[in-house]
């Protein structure tokens, strides 16, 4: 690994350069439900004139997913802006893995496929029930079922994680209906017995991150593993009910549930089963992985562990080998910004709450856990609240601003990335007055932080991840009219992230930098001439350095 080279002509800022990600803040396509566009941000507006500002892209292709329809997300994103490169990402790993027929060749495959069969067992699978492409794909899912089957496999028990996250927010039956007419077919011919067998929304039940609250993986432990929740004679009925019981319920919300007959749940997870976590990003995957393979577990009262082959979609964590077997080997992302820079000696801090801490560390790294090097890096996370986001949307903006303003002053970091989840984690409620205070808050903040990085001579750069925050409502696809829901005559709300652009500020307030846009950096009438990739290439010139060859472009150039 090299150092990195000095510019000749610029050796960087007297103060730290400060990378801001404002997760879910992007560039809307229609004003109505854009709620980026409407929300008071005195900042962002002044920096829209006074900084270098442009536009990038931050789906699809240029973050390393299968098509241009597809949305970028938080761990894509982060992956992109840390490694300064674009890297096939999960979604597409696992398409080409199972259209190539590798996956089932696969010692990952094979070894769980042979156990069922030699066991004459169960073979189950728990994941994200959607085609969001975010965290997993129900087309990989019956693709598995299918494959399954032909190679003999008798029973097949799955564990639904409802979405209404990734994907519209009470969609939830349109994918169980598919999926049961899918099963009937898989059944028909009396060979098979493949059933759902237990399941709840994603936001409750099983698929906690960062050991925010491992509670929502116990419930999800009980409804799959130990077949211990309110139980229901099918999926469709648990959620009708559900939705009677509390009106407005989005499907992430929903409680878990547990299907029976005759009396007993019919998926309890047992000795000699086979269990696939089918999602293939890793930060949702990790506790739920830890409860089946850690054999000292102490995060809640697992009681007897069933002795069972375990295997993810992929390898979430290469550094923790979690988990030991995975269908699908992960994008293997070397050299990133964060090396780099360590190598340079540079002083760095990472800094989220809970919800994106892992963002800023983990995927910025490449999906690495730790640090370079432990003298110049520090992570600071600061504990998320748990209790909903509208209820409380400014999060913990303020603390996260708190903890950064002290490191400014301190003088110990050249280098500081934040992550203020607001616009995205609240984005995804779907409340629009808090999607709005989520936005200002953010934006209150970034003027805090101005301040003292003008104090202190540094340099800014403010972009995001992705959009979700910039489009709230849901849109007819050929008139981009808003749709409203039938009984309230209320825009009915988009819970998912954008296809949308996101905005970039670079920001030199002492101009020693000379920080101009470099050229082929301003957007086309196509839109973006590039993606948030390149952010990393922009902060490393920032600090005074040569980015590597191999990075995707600078946005300015410096001196």
């Amino acid at each position: 690994m090299e150092t990195l080279k000095e510019l000749p002509n610029f050796k960087g800022p007297k103060g730290p350069v400060v990378l801001v990600i404002m997760d879910g803040v992007g560039i809307g396509k229609y004003a109505e439900g854009d709620y980026v566009k409407c929300a008071l941000k005195p900042n962002l507006d002044w920096l829209k004139t006074h900084a270098v500002y442009t536009e990038l892209k931050a789906h699809g292709r240029a973050v390393g997913m299968p098509s241009d329809e597809d949305m970028g997300n938080s761990e894509i994103g982060h992956n992109a802006i840390g490694c300064g490169r674009v890297f096939e990402q999960g979604a597409a790993l696992v398409s080409n893995a199972i259209a190539s027929g590798a996956m089932f060749k696969g010692t990952g495959w094979r070894e769980i496929a042979d156990g069922v069969l030699k066991n004459k067992s169960t073979l189950h699978f728990i994941g994200l029930f959607s085609d969001g492409n975010v965290h997993s794909h129900i087309d990989h899912l019956e693709a598995m079922l299918r494959q399954a089957k032909a190679e003999g496999i008798k029973r097949v028990c799955v564990h639904v994680l409802l979405d209404g996250r990734d994907v519209p927010p009470t969609s939830a039956l349109d994918y169980v209906d598919r999926f049961e007419t899918f099963l009937q077919q898989l059944n028909a011919d009396g060979t098979v017995d493949f059933r759902i067998a237990s399941g709840g929304g994603r936001m409750g039940v099983t698929m906690d991150r960062y050991e925010a609250d491992w509670r929502i993986v116990c419930r999800g432990w009980k409804a799959h593993v130990c077949g211990e929740a309110r139980t229901f004679a099918s999926t469709r009925d648990a959620i009708e009910t559900f939705r009677k019981e509390k009106p407005g319920i989005l499907d992430q919300d929903l409680p878990p549930f547990v299907i029976e007959q005759n009396g007993q749940p019919i998926g309890k997870i047992v000795d000699g089963d086979g269990v696939i976590f089918f999602n293939f990003r890793g930060d949702r995957a990790i506790e739920i992985t830890r409860a089946f393979e850690d054999e000292i577990f102490n995060k809640f009262v697992r009681g007897p562990r069933p002795n069972v082959l375990f295997a993810g979609m992929m390898q979430y964590d290469g550094d923790l080998k979690l988990p030991k077997r995975y269908l699908v080997a992960p994008p293997g992302i070397e050299r990133t910004m964060s090396e780099y820079l360590v190598y340079s000696r540079i002083h760095q801090l990472a800094i989220s709450e809970t919800q994106k801490f892992g963002h800023v560390t983990y995927f910025f790294n490449g999906n690495r856990s730790g640090k370079f090097n432990e003298k110049l890096e520090d992570y600071v996370e600061i504990p998320s609240d748990r209790l909903p986001f509208e209820q409380r949307p400014w999060m913990k903006a303020a603390e996260i601003t708190d903890a950064i303003l002290d490191a400014i002053a301190g003088g110990k970091y050249q280098f500081i990335r934040v992550n203020y989840p607001n616009g995205d984690m609240v984005g995804h409620t779907g409340v629009f007055p808090a999607v709005k205070i989520a936005v200002e808050t953010v934006d209150l903040c970034l003027g805090r932080l101005m301040q003292a990085v003008a104090a202190a001579a540094g340099s800014m750069v403010i972009s995001a991840d992705h959009g979700n925050s910039d489009d709230m409502y849901e849109h007819d696809k050929k008139t981009g009219a808003t749709v409203n829901n039938a009984v309230t005559g209320q825009p009915k709300p988009k819970t998912s992230h954008s296809l949308n652009p996101v905005p970039c500020y670079i920001w030199d307030p002492a101009g020693t930098a000379k920080v101009r846009l470099a050229a082929g950096a301003a957007p086309t009438a196509k839109g973006p001439a590039l993606g948030i990739s390149s952010l990393a290439a922009t902060c490393i010139k920032l600090l005074g350095f040569a980015p590597p060859t191999d990075y995707d472009p600078a946005i300015v150039d410096v001196g």
